[in-house]
């Protein structure tokens, strides 16, 4: 699985446009960069790669920051290192990627990491409650987009929507939002173009439901970049 979570899937832009946030932000995290004289590590890079092709388990990683940076504006320093030592506990390049922080046996290992950088309570990804460690909500929030086989992310739901079967994954159209193999983009061409939805559903042997969905997301997606 390691083979899929380095392949080089997205330009900077594509992936900033999936994610729906700002490339700038992304190269960011990605890059890290300088200010006042000062500069600053990549948050999902161990170093700067001087690259703007986005791997896949790069672009699994910023959706977890996305998630933290939409609900809480956490501080990137105390972040990094949180990164940073989840990789050394697990031994792994891409911590947040993999599921084993997210599970109950992991959430000890990531407990003492965000305690270890320093993270505020506010902006922690597990939580004690009742005696048990339990994920915050946008850790979890987070997990449940992810589609995992063992420990690997394999998939990745875009649509913030828990019911939607929109799904990105590495080796399905080249990574492209889509539903059963279908890429959504070209459903929505198909409906732009005249084609009922009835109609979009037997060319491509879905659902009609399926067609909702593909085409509730791709007009979100429209309309978040007509409001950027």
């Amino acid at each position: 699985m390691s083979s899929v979570l380095d392949r080089e899937m997205y330009s900077e832009a594509e992936a900033a446009r999936l994610l729906r946030v700002r490339q700038s932000t992304l190269h960011y995290w990605l890059e890290g960069g300088q200010a006042r004289g000062k500069s600053y590590k990549p948050i999902l890079r161990d170093k700067p790669r001087g690259s703007r092709t986005v791997t896949w388990a790069e672009f699994v990683e910023a959706g977890f920051l996305r998630e933290y940076r939409q609900k809480h504006k956490v501080p990137m320093a105390e972040l990094r290192k949180f990164i940073e030592l989840l990789r050394q506990e697990f031994d792994v390049p891409y911590p947040l990627a993999d599921r084993r922080p997210f599970v109950v046996s992991g959430r000890r290992l990531a407990y003492d990491a965000q305690t270890a950088a320093g993270l505020g309570v506010d902006f922690w990804m597990v939580t004690v409650a009742d005696d048990q460690l339990m994920l915050t909500t946008p850790a979890d929030s987070f997990s449940q987009r992810v589609d995992w086989v063992d420990d690997t992310a394999v998939g990745y739901r875009p649509d913030a929507n828990l019911e939607s079967p929109v799904r990105v994954k590495p080796d399905v159209r080249f990574g492209k939002p889509s539903i059963n193999g279908v890429s959504t983009e070209v459903i929505s061409e198909q409906h732009d173009a005249g084609e009922d939805r009835d109609a979009i559903s037997e060319m491509y042997a879905l659902t009609r439901a399926d067609v909702d969905w593909a085409l509730a997301y791709e007009f979100s997606v429209r309309a978040a970049n007509h409001a950027a």
